[in-house]
């Protein structure tokens, strides 16, 4: 009796098993190997020295990596990106980003809530941004409360008391130059307290027109009340509640806000969490 071996003749126990390939699909993400660099990847390209991969961290920093075998951990565990379109079927993967645009860090609890707050001025204030940024806001142990408007601000500061380690960060509406609550965001100061605001006279408007499904945000005259204004000249009933409701619907992402709004509740979530 005669027995064919292949070229390799070391025992099955003893061979390494080649990394499984996964797509390298937009917003998967992964950690480099040799860098320790974790990231969602933005693209892959072609180069003369072989496929590169392009991964985006949390800061929006980008970095470049050649696309070699094994060199990237996909949920700790070794994987060799390919190119979309050439493995099948894909890899099921979790959601690798949050609302915000975050990498999504999948399988932690919540951290206990720190003393430092974010501040906003009304319910709507608070519901949009616990859609946009609630995930990120329980990772970091932040709570956003908000005040029914500012005008006791500089009472509600001085009560809160900010001090280092327990910092106070407030978003502000129609935060603009000669409007009231400039005035009042101008009377509240200190190293540990943060004003920041965005143009618009309601956050209704600080949802990108698009996302809603209309051609832009109406204007009001002054003297009739903004919320049933938008309605009226929209078509909608007189019901801000179930505007509201479907405003906030319209919203799955940091991509159907205004920038405006943005880069200030980012400013907010950096203070209040900054060491120390």
């Amino acid at each position: 009796m005669t027995r064919s071996y292949g070229p390799d003749l070391t025992p099955p126990w003893k061979r390494s098993v080649p990394a499984p390939e996964v797509p390298a699909e937009r917003d998967l993400v992964v950690e480099e190997v040799g860098t320790g660099f974790c990231g969602a990847v933005v693209r892959c390209e072609k180069t003369a020295e072989g496929f590169t991969v392009t991964l985006e961290d949390r800061h929006r920093r980008h970095r470049v990596f050649p696309m070699t075998p094994s060199g990237f951990l996909l949920d700790g565990k070794p994987v060799t990106l390919v190119r979309p379109g050439s493995v099948a079927p894909p890899v099921p993967v979790a959601r690798t980003r949050t609302a915000s645009g975050s990498v999504a860090v999948q399988g932690v609890r919540a951290r206990v809530a720190l003393p430092s707050r974010i501040y906003v001025e009304g319910r709507h204030d608070a519901e949009l941004v616990e859609r946009v940024w609630g995930d990120d806001l329980r990772i970091e142990g932040v709570v956003v409360e908000y005040l029914e408007g500012i005008d006791d601000l500089p009472a509600i500061v001085k009560d809160f008391a900010p001090e280092p380690g327990r910092r106070l960060g407030v978003l502000v509406d129609h935060l603009v130059p000669g409007s009231k609550e400039s005035r009042i965001a101008a009377q509240v100061g200190g190293a540990d307290v943060l004003v920041v605001g965005h143009p618009y006279i309601d956050v209704w408007a600080a949802v990108k027109p698009s996302s809603v499904g209309i051609p832009g945000w109406p204007e009001v005259p002054r003297g009739e009340e903004w919320k049933e204004g938008v309605c009226r000249r929209l078509g909608w009933p007189v019901d801000t509640p179930a505007a509201w409701k479907r405003i906030l619907a319209s919203v799955d992402s940091f991509k159907d806000l205004d920038p405006a709004l943005l880069g200030r509740v980012e400013e907010l979530i950096d203070f209040v969490t900054a060491p120390g």
